[in-house]
């Protein structure tokens, strides 16, 4: 079984320090699955949306849109994001199964997605999260973005999912922290669908110490606010690009007087 300090065979990134964690690039449910039941404190995670797959005339299946300029526009490194619909649901929720076999009794997850309008209808996951025991739904007020439609009102936040073990109780005085974070967008950042290192930080301390997982690592950012908790973490991300970009932010993140070598 896989632990925060053993290697996944296929391909794990080498630090030129040590970290407190382990960053292995493969398929994520491939990986969780061969980690120990029941030992991961808390998943920290925001995945691909599939929003190429979409019925408006944004970032469209590769057509351009109005958004031919955005960064998604090419999709992920080995990733289109433009699945067709149900077979994103289902990876979805395989890799909710994954996540929930490796979580504690007493540990959550913390699933960053994205609402959306389709067919002039909202479309709030519930197809993803359903049967999972989603216990609160945070906002994330992030401002930003450009909406064409007037059908709908511009939209300025995602929501994570606070999916919780039955035992799972927050960190000491982290439900003063309200379920409303207004966290700017990340903005100095390569891969094309950041989160902010403040997001990832403000769950991790929302929770008690223990082994942080983040299935979808892309640039490493949920492994640096582990760093800066002093948690130990795993990492997976099936792109060797991300790998590398996740690693040389951690290098850096850790000794920013050296640079990322």
């Amino acid at each position: 079984m896989l632990t925060a300090n053993s290697r996944y065979p296929d391909e794990p990134a080498k630090f030129k320090h040590k970290a407190n964690g382990v960053l292995h690039c493969g398929d994520c449910v491939k990986i969780m699955n061969s980690m120990d039941e029941e030992s991961v404190k808390v998943i920290v995670t925001s995945p691909p949306y599939n929003i190429k797959n979409s019925t408006g005339n944004g970032l469209k299946d590769g057509r351009g849109g109005k958004w031919s300029k955005a960064a998604l526009q090419q999709g992920y490194d080995t990733h289109g994001d433009a699945m067709a619909h149900d077979d994103y649901v289902q990876w979805q929720r395989d890799c909710l199964t994954a996540m929930m076999r490796v979580l504690s009794e007493d540990g959550a997850i913390f699933y960053n997605h994205k609402w959306r309008v389709q067919k002039g209808l909202l479309q709030d996951r519930q197809d993803i999260i359903s049967g999972f025991p989603v216990r609160q739904i945070i906002i994330w007020q992030r401002n930003g973005g450009i909406n064409f439609n007037k059908g709908y009102f511009l939209p300025t936040y995602e929501v994570i999912y606070l999916i919780a073990k039955p035992d799972f109780k927050l960190a000491s005085k982290s439900n003063a922290l309200g379920d409303v974070w207004k966290i700017p967008q990340e903005r100095e950042n390569d891969h094309p669908a950041p989160f902010p290192i403040e997001l990832a930080n403000r769950c991790i301390r929302s929770v008690d110490n223990g082994l942080v997982l983040d299935p979808f690592m892309g640039s490493g950012t949920t492994a640096i606010a582990a760093e800066i908790n002093n948690r130990p973490w795993v990492g997976t991300d099936i792109s060797k690009k991300y790998c590398d970009m996740a690693r040389q932010r951690i290098e850096k993140a850790r000794y920013p007087d050296e640079g990322a070598y």
